[in-house]
């Protein structure tokens, strides 16, 4: 039991580290700082995990101790990302992440043409509707859908229903 809390002692940890790990451990805690402010793959935050964790094992004198210190690093690294998160979702952060306004289609925004004027609108197939194809209204032609029915060309076709881009058309008897 005695020998976990001496592998606790950063300060002896900290006293007993090398040039090369001491390296290590910076360069990878730079990594994870670019990390956050770099958009990417992960790879500089994965190396610089990668390099850290290389650092302690350089570093420790025995597999319990360098384990241990893995542990420590690891719960660190939770609680700093929980403080982060939580901050993104209710603090300052979110405040500069999220988008708090809205395009919406009161104010003259839209990602569709809106077609719904076209309803009722009586036109031919142009070409045969399996059930995709074109319809010709009075010299627009428009691309269809039918209602799962196939509809040869030169048929008339009714526009029932118009959301967004797709135009569904029955066929008039």
């Amino acid at each position: 039991m005695s020998f976990i809390f001496s592998a606790l002692s950063f300060g002896e940890f900290f006293r007993s580290i090398e040039t090369v790990p001491a390296i290590l451990f910076v360069i990878g805690i730079v990594l994870l700082i670019a990390e956050i402010f770099v958009p990417g793959f992960g790879f500089s935050g994965g190396t610089g995990t990668a390099l850290i964790i290389i650092g302690i094992i350089m570093t420790a004198n025995n597999f319990l101790e360098a384990f241990i210190l893995i542990l420590i690093l690891l719960a660190i690294v939770t609680l700093f990302l929980i403080l982060v998160l939580r901050s993104a979702k209710n603090g300052r952060l979110s405040k500069k992440l999220v988008l708090r306004s809205a395009a919406t289609r009161e104010e003259g925004f839209s990602t569709s043409d809106d077609n719904s004027s076209l309803i009722g609108l009586e036109g031919v197939a142009a070409t045969m509707l399996r059930p995709a194809g074109t319809g010709d209204f009075d010299g627009i032609r428009l691309d269809v859908v039918s209602e799962g029915e196939f509809i040869e060309p030169g048929a008339k076709i009714k526009i029932a229903f118009a959301q967004g881009r797709r135009i569904i058309v029955k066929p008039i008897k």
